[in-house]
Formats: structure tokens, C-alpha cells, sequence
């Protein structure tokens, strides 16, 4: 059953956008379908900055359905762009794809064991597998098909056409001071560059060649690649001749039936967005910065293609807890599919529904993923007493599902950290995990680990992928007899207590309060006692007590939390490791 449409008191930032975004289509389009767009380039993975792209017209788009409006979210995939570089950090890549630099993403080959058939399917696959994750409903578009299928050719030949009034517009930016190199989460093909130096002529640095201006790149009929410069141009005939500086190949061909070759990026954003009527467009600050390709193509949409710029905010970047700034251009940053792997859709989803597009934020990889999920649950719990502000109701309803219904979810989410450490401890055996998780709430012990899925199985990808092999756990096999010999009094009193309070506190809230309360008993209070009951030095004596556990239960001065692992090591193990 489709999501019920918040109230429209919600004032959140994906209304305010969705308001804006009906009333521009209303007044361009009217009784059209709204069209909201991104673009990727599958040059290499595409990484969770690039998911921004396409996050922020979704919820929009999203917002509109709600409402009862048909739309169309494009994602143009700009897979005829040039491949630039050979990637590092790419399984199945290694040197010997230089040599397909300068041809299309869809004529390189994929990364070797690949069962797709070209570079651009390899990385698009893994982008589109994880948007159905996510619930993200698109209409996608080749740039490859639209231009080898002639669908741009009037557009090409009017660009071509009007080549001195482009020139003049991109002219207005070249004696200009070039902005300084902005971090891009939006890579186009290195489209500012490209852009910058203007044509397929050959280009000087102000962006013209002995030939004049031209908007357009051949792609070599011989190499197939870019490094082309054309040298003529007839309007009447369309006749267009080029020259290859790769292999030296020259031909001339009608552009009129020619279908080998893309308008270069700042005439082939703006040219899209009036060929599709895009209302709705988001862009990173590299595309907002003066003299950018979004400020450039207002210029062209309308002045050339008598279109219209559409709305839209610029996104800020998303980062990585404890990695630098993400590059698509290179190997081994993290794409959607990761994050997906150790958290569930709902979860990425609320990482970008919460945050407006001009908000920077992190995405966690390391620990803070468990604080996360905290945040999350309680988030959840406000939710259901409707306690929650909402701004943040309306945010949880965009997480949780989408105008078509909601995500699939677990119908018993334990906490986060607690499954990690259980899988941490169990290394993922699923008998030992069960006992344990059953006796996290004896008054309800969970029957079948399918409860607990997929939280489950993203926290233990999470401890498998994520933590660092010295940080996993490893119960000890025997009793450290030396340290156990070594204790003075107090410290075998205290386990003592542990010891003769285990049977009658073996749950999860049972072992917490026991494992608290043997420093408050020892010191002569009550184990009820709160902390604003007691002297700052039982919070001393209790880091003491469970640095003493982890090093007879690990061998280590941490590890997860002491109710879980008590738990996870089962009590007869308990009480051979602490010495009875």
C-alpha cells in the first residue's frame, strides 16, 4: 500500500523543493509529467558522493508521487564520454587499458572476470543493482544510444550552426582567472576541462583552433578515439572533415548521417535539459562555481536551444569516517553497494533525507556506525509514540519507503552493536548466535535468526569487512591462572559476586545491572544506586572491574559491551575462564 503523504505543515526540505519544483512544471509544462534528472558517469565505481546526485531528485520526485503528480526521474548515464585514465585500485585492471584512453566508456573493455561487456555496463550494473535496493524508481538513458542512434542530430546540427554564438558565450568566460580546482563528486568526463578548451578543433588556450570554434568531438573512425581536431565544416552541405592526432587517420562525412561523436559538455547539458524539458536538477559546487558549466549552460539553454535552466540546489559532499574526499576516478572508494553491505536501505536512505543538499556530512565505515543505528532506533521510537519533530517524521517516512510502499525492513531490530559483537564473538556460527540472541530478553527469546535479518547479516558483514583483524575478539580457550593467582582481595571478591549473581541475572538487562552493580556492592551501596547517588571513584572502581573481565574473558583490556559478551560466552565457559 502506497505511503500516506505527510501533513502539509511538514517543513522539511524535500516539501519546500517538491512545492517549487509543481509550480515551475505547472508554468513550463502544463499536464506534462514533471521531470527531475541526474547524471553519472560510469567511468569508474560510483561512489556514495555520486549517490547525492541522484538521492536528492528522487526524494523530490518522490514527494511529488506522494501528491498524487506523475513524474519521470532521468538518470542520464554518460557512458559515450571519453575514458580518461586507468583507474588504481580496480580488481581485474591493470596498465594495458591505457591503451583504450580517448575511446568511449561502451567500446573499453571491462575489468577482466566481468560479465558485462564493456566498462560502462560494469560500473553502471552495480550503481542500478543498488537503486532497486534502495527504492529508487528511474528512467535510465544511454548518452551512447541517444547519439550512435542519431536521436540528438538536429540538436548537434543546430549547435553546430549557431557555433559562433556559443563561442561568444564561453568567450565571455575565457579571459577570465580560472576558478580554483574545486573537489568534484560530479565527475563529467573532465567536463570543466573539456569544456574550458571548448571545441574538437584544435584548440589554443582561449579555446579556439586555426579552423574557428566547433561544439562538437568526432570519435576516430579508424582508432576510435577523440584526439580529433576538426578542420572544416560546411552549414549547407553538413559536410564535416577531421583529422585523428592518434593514429593519423583523416576522412570527411555528412553530419547529417553521422552518428560518431558527442557536443562537448557545457553545450551537452544545457542541449539535454531543453530536449527533455528537466525541471529539477541538482549540482555539485564544481557546477556552480562562476563561470561553471551550470552557470554557462543558463547561458546556452536559452540563448541556443530556447530552453529553460532548470531549478535546483547544490549539493554539498559526503564523506567517510576516517577516509579523505572520494574520487571516482579511482579505485576502492566506497559505492552504495558497500554502504549497503553493512547497513540496511532505510538507513542510507535517512543519511540523505535528513540533511539538506547544501549540508556536508559522513557516512561510517568504522565504529560510528553503531552510534549511528542508536540514533536511528530512537528515532524510530519517537516515531511511534509521536514524540518525534516533524522535520524528522517527515524524514523517517521518506527512509522507510517510498510512494509505492515501503522497504522490506527487520521485523525485530536488536540493536546494532549488540548483533555486532555477538557476531564478532560467534564468528557468524548461526547456533551460537541464536542461543545468544535468545537470551538476550529471556520473556521473549527470539525464535528463529530470521527475526533479526537483514540487520543481522549487514552487522556481521560489518565486523568481517570493516574491523580490523587485532580488533576482533577471541575468547580465551583457558583460565589465565597467573593474573587469577595475582588478584588481591578485593579483586576476587568481586568476581566472586559476578560469579553467585549470574543464574538469577542471565539476560541481557540482568547482566548489565550486575556488572555495574558489583562496584556499587563492594563500595557499600545499594547496586541500584544511580550515578548521581554515588562518589565520583566507583566510576573508577567499575572501569577497574571491567578492564579486569576483558582480560580473563580476552585477553584484552576491551571489547563489546560485558552484558553481551558474558552472554555470547555462554556461563558454563563464564565460570571456568573466571576461575571457579
Amino acid at each position: 500500500m502506497p505511503i500516506v503523504a505527510q501533513s502539509t505543515e511538514t517543513t522539511d526540505w524535500v516539501s519546500r523543493y517538491a512545492d517549487e519544483v509543481i509550480e515551475e512544471s505547472e508554468r513550463r509544462a502544463p499536464g506534462k509529467p514533471v521531470v527531475v534528472a541526474s547524471g553519472l558517469s560510469p567511468s569508474g565505481p560510483i561512489h556514495l558522493g555520486n549517490l547525492r546526485e541522484v538521492m536528492t531528485p528522487h526524494l523530490v520526485a518522490d514527494e511529488i508521487r506522494r501528491r498524487g503528480h506523475e513524474v519521470r526521474h532521468l538518470i542520464s548515464w554518460d557512458d559515450y564520454d571519453r575514458y580518461r585514465k586507468v583507474p588504481n585500485g580496480v580488481a581485474g585492471v591493470d596498465e594495458s587499458w591505457a591503451e583504450h584512453i580517448g575511446r568511449p566508456l561502451t567500446a573499453v573493455p571491462a575489468p577482466k572476470g566481468s560479465p558485462y561487456p564493456s566498462w560502462a555496463e560494469h560500473f553502471k550494473a552495480a550503481m542500478v543493482e543498488a537503486l532497486g535496493e534502495l527504492g529508487v524508481e528511474f528512467d535510465g538513458i544511454s548518452q551512447t544510444e541517444q547519439y550512435t542512434s542519431g536521436t540528438y542530430r538536429e540538436q548537434v546540427l543546430h549547435a553546430m550552426k549557431h557555433r559562433g554564438d556559443i563561442d561568444a558565450i564561453l568567450d565571455q568566460y575565457r579571459t577570465k582567472k580560472a576558478p580554483a580546482k574545486k573537489q568534484s563528486q560530479k565527475p563529467v568526463d573532465e567536463a570543466e576541462l573539456e569544456a574550458a578548451e571548448g571545441s574538437g578543433a584544435a584548440a589554443d588556450d582561449d579555446g579556439t583552433g586555426s579552423a574557428g570554434y566547433f561544439p562538437y568531438k568526432p570519435y576516430c573512425g579508424d582508432c576510435g578515439k577523440d584526439l580529433t581536431t576538426v578542420t572544416a565544416y560546411d552549414d549547407d552541405t553538413t559536410e564535416l572533415t577531421y583529422t585523428c592526432t592518434a593514429c593519423d587517420f583523416s576522412e570527411t562525412v555528412r553530419l547529417s548521417e553521422f552518428n560518431r561523436g558527442k557536443l562537448v559538455w557545457k553545450v551537452d547539458w544545457p542541449m539535454r535539459w531543453a530536449y527533455e524539458g528537466v525541471i529539477f536538477e541538482p549540482s555539485g559546487v564544481d557546477h556552480s562555481s562562476p563561470g561553471s558549466s551550470f552557470q554557462v549552460g543558463g547561458q546556452i539553454v536559452g540563448s541556443i536551444f530556447d530552453g529553460k535552466q532548470p531549478i535546483g540546489p547544490m549539493y554539498a559532499f559526503v564523506g567517510i569516517s576516517g577516509m579523505a574526499k572520494m574520487s571516482s576516478s579511482k579505485g576502492g572508494v566506497p559505492t552504495p553497494g558497500d554502504a549497503l553491505k553493512i547497513m540496511e536501505p532505510q538507513i542510507l536512505r535517512w543519511l540523505y533525507a535528513r540533511r539538506r543538499p547544501n549540508q556536508s556530512f559522513k557516512i561510517a565505515f568504522d565504529q560510528e556506525i553503531q552510534r549511528l543505528y542508536d540514533e536511528w532506533d530512537k528515532l524510530e521510537g519517537k516515531v511511534a509514540d509521536g514524540s518525534a519533530l516533524p522535520a524528522d517524521v517527515a524524514a523517517h517516512s521518506r527512509a522507510v519507503g517510498t510512494a509505492a510502499g515501503e522497504l522490506p525492513k527487520t521485523p525485530r531490530p536488536m540493536p546494532y552493536r549488540t548483533l555486532a559483537s555477538v557476531a564478532d564473538i560467534t564468528a557468524g556460527a548461526e547456533d551460537q548466535t541464536l542461543r545468544i540472541l535468545s537470551e538476550l530478553d529471556p520473556a521473549d527469546p527470539l525464535s528463529s535468526l530470521d527475526e533479526v535479518r537483514p540487520r543481522l547479516d549487514r552487522a556481521e558483514a560489518w565486523i568481517n569487512t570493516q574491523v580490523p583483524a587485532d580488533q576482533r575478539t577471541v575468547v580465551r580457550k583457558e583460565a589465565d591462572t597467573e593474573l587469577i593467582k595475582s588478584l588481591d582481595d578485593q579483586g576476587r571478591a568481586s568476581l566472586r559476586l559476578l560469579l553467585d549473581g549470574l543464574d538469577s541475572h542471565w539476560s541481557l538487562d540482568g547482566l548489565t545491572h550486575l556488572v555495574y552493580g558489583v562496584p556499587k556492592v563492594q563500595a557499600g551501596f545499594s547496586a541500584d544506586a544511580t550515578p548521581k547517588e554515588l562518589p565520583a571513584e566507583i566510576k573508577v572502581a567499575q572501569r577497574t572491574f571491567f578492564a579486569l573481565l576483558y582480560h580473563l574473558l580476552v585477553g584484552r583490556d576491551t571489547g563489546p559491551r560485558l552484558p553481551t559478551l558474558l552472554l555470547a560466552v555462554g556461563q558454563e565457559r563464564v565460570r571456568k575462564l573466571l576461575g571457579e
